[in-house]
């Protein structure tokens, strides 16, 4: 008789299906003792950046800065349970918290931190019911539907506009704009408020940040500025000198509850939700394959996607916000030896334990060292490099990233990233409208055709001309091919069209007309078409389409050469066929159809 932990006739254990649906369980029972050294050291180390950057990235978001604590926790433990990743580390993301402030801003009355904090909570609600509902859909290629043109546009135009709103902090005063514009000329006119001492220790946050990477890699930097600007701070009794500091947080963790709020509310939030799925979706997936790949693991998306989902309706029921996977977290997490998620437990209860006996810890934590954590933050999400790539190997990548920064700056982040995606669909759907195409000619020295405007020494048969299409065939681009041909018939003036179909990938109903048409036409001028590398299953719906009734079956072939020789050598449509080149010289030209 089987027992629970056995294969089963019918299919796994209940254990084994237990630990498939929920793997830090399958984790736990599998732990090794020689690893908990491991995951103490990288938890303690991994909590003392997830208190500095939680309470950072809460500001970020328009939340106070305990609510990123409280979401730290929370995503942490059920990251723990359900992630099927060993050393993925989720939480408060430089890359949404924007996209939260630009969500709830508008909805919230000043200084009503309740609503907001409930907001907040409501969209990663959603974004989490959104990702838990592309998982068990298996929609993991969602997360490819922003191009990295756009991605890297959205970060750069980021990065622009983090920095701009956190520079009036840094220098010690505030402003009250909403626009880029409305910031940068409100800093620029309250520079004459700036207080001296605030901006010293910021600058001084900011060059440890800056700095101790280059000294060494393993030093957490996070944790030594801000210990550094807390300590300054409390010693030289800077508060109150006027430097505003983070003062004591709440003691205490919160109970959950639904975060209420109004109905028309919702349809904004919605938006919202979606536009943080794809940022947190696509930097996902991508955190994940690059860890797993250095250490050996498969990544299953639809698996992330359902954790990450139920880690942010956690953070949204426990007065947190919407999060994603942190590369950087992540890297210090694995340099510090992490070998599970025992690492995040770990961090996650330090944290708790903080905030329950320790409250006070960083009541003198200079709001201006946050400032400086979250412009670090904006300046390592920023890749000026790339985009001299893509100047390089393809200017509309090039355009389409800067027009990504600019609707993120200008018009919003959830705009902007709408602009790009948009624009980049469309420029997607141009390139299939206008694809490039090619007259192609024997190389010898390549053993192969090839374009011959790159080859013009390629050799090519008399009367054929051989046309490679770069494009499925569709609605679209139908009539674009149909002038394409006719130019190269008025051009040539052939015998054979042969047309190499290697990149064409489907022909629609649209397309499929055209076709018949068009060799109608030509048949009646003594042209006919050939095929070559056609899919077997283009050729089943050419067949379905009816087309082989005027596009004859037999001018369809596997490779190149074989066709070549099959239309110039043998046969009656061969060289001296009375069909073929030398017949069809000798026949009177049909009459022009009338139309």
């Amino acid at each position: 008789m089987a027992t629970e932990t056995e294969q089963t006739e019918t299919g796994p254990s209940r254990k084994s299906r237990v630990a498939a649906a929920v793997p830090g369980i399958g984790m736990l029972r599998t732990y090794k003792p020689a690893w908990l050294r491991f995951d103490l050291v990288a938890g303690i180390v991994l909590a003392a950046i997830l208190v500095p950057q939680g309470l950072a990235y809460a500001e970020l978001a328009g939340l106070p800065p305990v609510t990123g604590l409280y979401t730290t926790i929370a995503c942490l433990v059920v990251y723990a349970l359900l992630g099927p990743s060993r050393v993925l580390v989720l939480g408060p993301d430089s890359s949404v918290s924007p996209l939260i402030f630009a969500a709830i801003v508008p909805l919230v009355v000043a200084n009503d931190t309740a609503s907001a904090i409930a907001m907040a909570g409501m969209l990663a609600l959603m974004v989490g019911l959104i990702e838990i509902g592309l998982g068990l859909g298996k929609l993991g290629f969602i997360a490819d539907l922003l191009s990295q043109e756009v991605q890297v546009g959205y970060m750069n135009g980021l990065a622009i506009t983090i920095i701009v709103g956190q520079l009036p902090k840094f220098f010690g005063f505030s402003t009250d704009a909403d626009s880029f514009i409305d910031k940068v000329g409100a800093f620029f006119s309250n520079l004459d408020q700036t207080d001296t001492t605030t901006l010293l220790v910021g600058l001084g946050t900011l060059a440890l940040l800056l700095g101790l990477p280059h000294v060494s890699k393993k030093i957490p930097a996070v944790l030594v500025a801000v210990v550094a600007a807390t300590v300054v701070a409390a010693a030289f009794g800077l508060a109150a000198e006027g430097v505003k500091t983070v003062g004591t947080l709440p003691s205490g963790l919160p109970t959950p509850s639904f975060p209420w709020t109004s109905a028309s509310d919702l349809a904004a939030l919605a938006a919202a939700a979606v536009g943080i799925v794809l940022v947190s979706l696509t930097d996902t997936i991508a955190t994940s394959s690059s860890f797993a790949a250095r250490r050996g693991d498969e990544v299953d998306a639809n698996r992330e996607m359902i954790a990450v989902g139920a880690s942010n309706a956690a953070a949204g029921l426990f007065q947190g916000f919407a999060i994603s996977v942190s590369s950087s977290r992540t890297a210090v997490a694995e340099q510090a030896g992490s070998k599970t998620q025992v690492t995040g437990l770990v961090g996650a209860g330090l944290v708790v334990i903080m905030l329950v006996f320790v409250p006070g810890l960083l009541k003198d934590l200079p709001q201006t060292a946050l400032a400086a954590v979250v412009i670090m933050a904006a300046i390592s999400l920023a890749n000026i490099a790339v985009l001299r790539r893509f100047a390089h190997v393809r200017k509309s990548a090039l355009f389409l990233s800067l027009v990504a920064t600019a609707g993120v700056v200008f018009f919003g982040v959830l705009q902007g990233i709408l602009i790009a995606a948009i624009l980049s669909i469309l420029l997607f759907f141009r390139r299939s409208w206008w694809p490039p195409g090619a007259v192609l000619g024997y190389v010898p020295e390549k053993k192969g055709y090839h374009d011959v405007e790159r080859y013009p020494l390629a050799e090519q048969e008399e009367g054929i001309v051989i046309f490679r299409w770069e494009a499925p065939l569709f609605f679209a681009n139908a009539g674009i091919f149909r002038q394409r041909v006719r130019s190269l018939v008025v051009e040539r003036q052939p015998l054979w069209i042969v047309l190499q179909c290697e990149a064409i990938t489907d022909i629609d109903v649209t397309a499929a007309e055209m076709l018949k048409q068009l060799d109608t036409e030509l048949n009646a001028k003594g042209i006919h078409f050939a095929f070559v590398e056609l899919r077997e299953r283009l050729q089943d719906r050419l067949r379905l389409y009816g087309l082989w009734a005027t596009l004859d079956r037999e001018h369809v072939f596997e490779k190149m050469k074989p066709a070549i020789r099959a239309l110039t050598e043998h046969g009656p449509y061969g060289q001296d066929g009375p069909y073929g080149p030398a017949g069809l010289r000798h026949l009177e030209p049909p009459d022009e159809p009338q139309d």
